[in-house]
């Protein structure tokens, strides 16, 4: 069982920058994948970023890559996600997730509460 309570949220202007922090309860994180998600008012939730359990393999949506940057530290059982060159359509809540299995559809078996980023124009 792992639980994660995401934190870091905030109202900012576009342009700016914020890291989201991903809290994981449990002896067993540092065997798990960790995932970042969004959703936005009226949208599906999607993608943002994934991260192998060792910190080793990362991937990113099209619409982040190269301004996001997803780490972890297993040390402290947290995820972070960073977060440069905000745009208002970065504006979601956003949700981290735990698999036991990297890569292209993995399930993601244990989600936060989710935390919102709200970007000003």
């Amino acid at each position: 069982q792992v639980q994660l309570v995401e934190s870091g949220g905030v109202l900012v202007q576009a342009g700016g920058s914020l890291r989201l922090s991903c809290a994981a309860s449990g002896r067993t994180f540092s065997r798990y994948a960790m995932g970042w998600f969004r959703q936005a008012p009226g949208k599906s939730r999607e993608f943002v970023a994934a991260i192998s359990w060792s910190g080793a393999r990362t991937n990113y949506a099209d619409s982040v890559k190269g301004r996001f940057t997803i780490s972890r530290d297993n040390a402290k059982n947290t995820v972070y996600l960073q977060m440069n060159s905000l745009k208002p359509e970065d504006t979601a809540v956003y949700y981290c997730a735990a698999t036991p299995n990297y890569g292209l559809g993995a399930v993601y078996d244990y989600w936060g509460q989710g935390t919102q980023v709200t970007v000003s124009s």
